[in-house]
């Protein structure tokens, strides 16, 4: 299956980074296409113009070439740090760029923080934005925090809170896995009514 893992922390000592390659690492080792989207690698302009917005063919590339990996994708994964109890605006700010691109396909939520909440309350935001952009949400979650004694600059798991990743994750991945080809056998059995 391909699996998208999209990542949107724009900050200069960025920690998240090690979550979202961990999420990537973890999918392909179980046999997938799993791709990294890093919203500060894309850097997309603020929202504008959504690329459903745009004459065909007259979006900008990183748009169309988004747009194109998010259509074919079979489920994806929203890696998460928490700011002030919200989301973090970048990758708010790339999701909001598409919007029946993501439908009719599974999403997952990975939320982190250095404190102990672990993301969790970014988690509950994006839940009901996801499910809103029309992605079926899974129940299962990753919760890491604080992400610096969970995951080293490798982003491989490290003393305890490491240890407890690595237990959730193989949950955590077949839940996506499950709904990915639930919704897949779906759509090629009935059409998506909308």
């Amino acid at each position: 299956m391909k699996f998208l893992v999209f990542y949107g922390s724009y900050r200069r000592d960025r920690m998240g980074i090690r979550l979202a390659e961990f999420v990537v690492d973890g999918f392909n080792t179980r046999g997938h296409d799993c791709e990294l989207i890093d919203a500060k690698a894309l850097d997309l302009p603020m929202l504008d113009r959504m690329y459903k917005e745009y004459e065909q063919g007259t979006a900008p590339e990183a748009l169309e070439t988004l747009a194109a990996k998010i259509k074919t994708a079979d489920g994806f994964v929203f890696v998460t740090g928490e700011y002030n109890w919200g989301m973090q605006p970048g990758l708010k700010n790339l999701t909001d760029h598409f919007l029946e691109e993501w439908f009719w396909r599974p999403a997952a939520i990975a939320s982190y923080s250095a404190g102990r909440f672990a993301g969790v309350r970014a988690g509950l935001a994006w839940h009901g934005t996801l499910s809103e952009m029309g992605m079926l949400v899974i129940s299962s979650a990753l919760s890491v925090g604080p992400i610096s004694a969970t995951l080293d600059e490798d982003g491989q798991p490290t003393g305890d809170a490491g240890g407890h990743l690595q237990k959730a994750f193989p949950r955590f991945a077949a839940d996506l896995e499950w709904w990915a080809e639930a919704t897949k056998a779906q759509k090629a059995k009935t059409p998506p009514p909308y």
